[in-house]
């Protein structure tokens, strides 16, 4: 294929993607998927090769490019047939992300997947939200194996019912709230489908097989030229977790990138053992996170395929943080420790690549999760949100601030639609003034939501870089660790507690690192040279 070509086919690709996404939003229900647009498409190829992906969340995407081969693999997939599963182990990330696969035939032979994840704010743990401080997988909610949403076209009602919270023999209303996200999935896997499916009929199964081929050969060249700008070597980092909400403290993570011509590898040997809290992640998270660093290397252009990817390779010791063994839980791994791990490919990857890798961005998600059971008469709800924060200096000028960063591409939920779906006043929404490293660049504030509670309600925080502030780079200072507060009082990072009408629950999110050194250290260290 020539370029011209090659980029017409790759973002028709693309925008199929888009398109899912649109519809994926448009139906949904929940604040989470709609507002906060916490979801994911993509296209696979029929092995489970990555085809192509929308620009939406880099630790679904990254998962489910690493995992989807087996998932697919072996299966007697029909036309109509749509596949659920949200287990971590199984190429998911944790509970509350859902995916949903659906087939696309060219004739009587499989020809691609479209896919969908999106974030479930109820997936049936105890704890509003589904975001416990857990610390076991089964404590995190309802665990879904591979399994079939729709057979043929008909949905299988006694999952169905399930996850709409329904009794046997009940009738199954597509709008009922806890299953309405699921039918938008499948509405929106089913669009891409369609789309794909047209595609395939303008051009023919052989010739998109052949494009697509083409379009990995072209990933995998622009990887490699990338691979090749680093200088041999080996480079090392590490970081640690702030806690596991179980009582251990400043746990390790550690990374070690070998450069050898135009291929890289990733060792996460020295990384702390799994631990007893949800913190864990399995190793599709590790990859997601580690391929995302090596994407911000390459320019928007370049083509979100499996060549991408083919030069990196990843390993970690079996049992250890990020490639944890069930049951480990892991409903913190996937939003927290992804980001740690992004710290410490980037991290490394400053050494190998001096002046092109940011200081650290906020380095949390900033998890919230909260609501009321039902219990007593009272209304049932169920809501969960992740926080902006500062993003790291860099060569080029000062980090942004007030934004979501690396792991998490989502949005704020909008005052209104928080206020008008929950019991809950936003008391204040603000720019953490000052919480940005210091240096020549310096990082991004964060900021500070306080939210007053209308009525009783259970709430858990999952967060990071409250002991331990986002580092600088060549010689920038660190930024402001975040913040937790119940009516002023301190909260740790990981913590369930419960609020009653009038508590008002402040976070306030970390800086980013800043970049370089200030005018006046930089002349300090002259003056110090010279004399």
């Amino acid at each position: 294929m020539d370029p011209v070509q090659l980029s017409i086919f790759a973002n028709r690709l693309a925008g199929i993607c888009d398109e899912m996404g649109a519809l994926l939003r448009a139906s949904a229900l929940s604040p989470n998927i709609k507002d906060r647009l916490d979801f994911s498409c993509a296209i696979f190829d029929a092995a489970g090769g990555l085809c192509a992906q929308a620009a939406h969340i880099p630790v679904h995407l990254g998962s489910m490019a690493y995992a989807m081969a087996d998932l697919v693999e072996g299966r007697d997939w029909r036309p109509g047939d749509l596949l659920v599963v949200n287990d971590p182990y199984l190429g998911g990330t944790h509970l509350p992300d859902v995916t949903v696969v659906a087939p696309v035939f060219a004739g009587e032979r499989l020809a691609a997947f479209t896919v969908t994840r999106a974030h479930h704010a109820n997936i049936g743990a105890h704890s509003p939200g589904s975001m416990p401080v857990s610390k076991t997988l089964d404590e995190e909610g309802l665990v879904i194996a591979p399994q079939w949403l729709k057979r043929e076209g008909d949905w299988q009602l006694p999952l169905s019912r399930r996850l709409a919270g329904l009794g046997e023999g009940d009738a199954l209303p597509l709008d009922v709230p806890r299953f309405a996200d699921f039918a938008a999935q499948a509405s929106a896997c089913e669009a891409g489908a369609r789309r794909l499916a047209a595609l395939i009929g303008e051009r023919g199964l052989e010739a998109l097989r052949a494009s697509l081929d083409a379009l990995n050969t072209y990933g995998e060249r622009r990887m490699r030229q990338r691979l090749a700008d680093l200088a041999d070597g080996e480079y090392r980092f590490s970081d640690v977790m702030d806690d596991d909400g179980q009582g251990r403290f400043d746990i390790p993570l550690v990374v070690t990138l070998r450069v050898q011509g135009d291929g890289a590898e990733l060792d996460f040997t020295g990384t702390a053992d799994q631990v007893s809290g949800n913190i864990n992640c399995p190793l599709s998270v590790a990859a997601a996170a580690a391929y995302y660093c090596f994407r911000c290397l390459l320019p928007d252009d370049a083509p979100s395929c499996a060549g991408l990817f083919r030069p990196i390779a990843l390993s970690a010791p079996a049992g250890s943080l990020v490639n944890a063994r069930r049951p480990g839980a892991v409903a913190a791994g996937n939003v927290e420790t992804s980001s740690r791990i992004v710290d410490v490919v980037l991290g490394a990857l400053a050494q190998a690549l001096p002046g092109e890798i940011p200081a650290a961005s906020q380095g949390t998600m900033n998890n919230l999760a909260m609501g009321e059971s039902g219990e007593g008469g009272a209304r049932p709800w169920d809501y969960y949100e992740t926080m902006a924060g500062g993003m790291g200096g860099h060569r080029h000028g000062d980090g942004l601030a007030a934004v979501h960063s690396h792991m998490t591409n989502t949005l704020n939920t909008p005052i209104e639609s928080l206020e008008e779906h929950y019991p809950l006043r936003v008391r204040r929404y603000a720019l953490r003034r000052g919480s940005g490293g210091e240096g020549a660049h310096r990082g991004g504030d964060g900021i500070e939501r306080e939210l007053e509670f209308l009525a009783p309600a259970s709430f858990t925080l999952l967060t990071e870089r409250r002991r331990h502030r986002p580092w600088g780079l060549e010689g920038g200072g660190p930024g402001a660790a975040g913040e937790n507060r119940l009516n002023g009082e301190a909260l740790p990072p990981k913590f369930t507690g419960h609020a009653r009408p009038g508590d008002r629950l402040l976070l306030a999110s970390p800086g980013g690192g800043g970049y370089g050194l200030t005018e006046n250290e930089q002349k300090n260290r002259e003056i110090g040279k010279l004399s």
